[in-house]
């Protein structure tokens, strides 16, 4: 996965939107996390993870891919409001043994990085995300396909004054 022209196509869209709302002058970190976290929670209710009193499936992987891709722009805007962006990261191997415990792993290093605001706390955030990715089985590839296709959604909206 290139982070490198992910984090440039999210910088354009992030300078769009600052400029057309007035943004300049603000400081949207806390929104941007929140933005995040709501994002996790609305790919954990997709999922259906969570829900041991229910039979019914998890939605369908195009409908888990466009959620996930949600995230994918939040947590790079994140990355690039604390000027976090030029790394690659890592492979994780280490992943927890539930999708349950996944997500619960990546809202605690969500909340890390909001306490410390470090950029190993932001790599440790990004890298379990990644994992998440991996758990959902979604290849790098639809990963980018699909942010891709989202990130044109976005500037969509905004040409429509969204």
């Amino acid at each position: 996965m290139n982070i490198a022209a992910l984090f440039t196509t999210q910088h354009t869209l992030n300078k769009r939107i600052i400029h057309e709302h007035q943004l300049e002058s603000k400081d949207l970190f806390s929104e941007q996390l929140l933005a995040f976290l709501v994002e996790l929670g609305e790919l954990a209710n997709e999922t259906r993870c969570f829900k041991y009193w229910s039979k019914k499936p998890s939605s369908e992987k195009e409908v888990i891919l466009e959620e996930y891709v949600d995230g994918l722009h939040f947590i790079l805007t994140m990355g690039i409001a604390l000027d976090f962006m030029n790394f690659e990261p890592g492979r994780t191997i280490e992943q927890e043994e539930t999708l349950t415990k996944q997500f619960t792993r990546v809202m605690e290093r969500t909340h890390q990085l909001h306490q410390e605001r470090s950029e190993t706390s932001y790599i440790q955030l990004f890298q379990d995300f990644l994992m998440l990715g991996q758990m959902l089985e979604l290849s790098e590839e639809e990963i980018e396909r699909g942010y891709y296709e989202k990130n044109q959604v976005n500037h969509k909206r905004q040409d429509e004054g969204y």
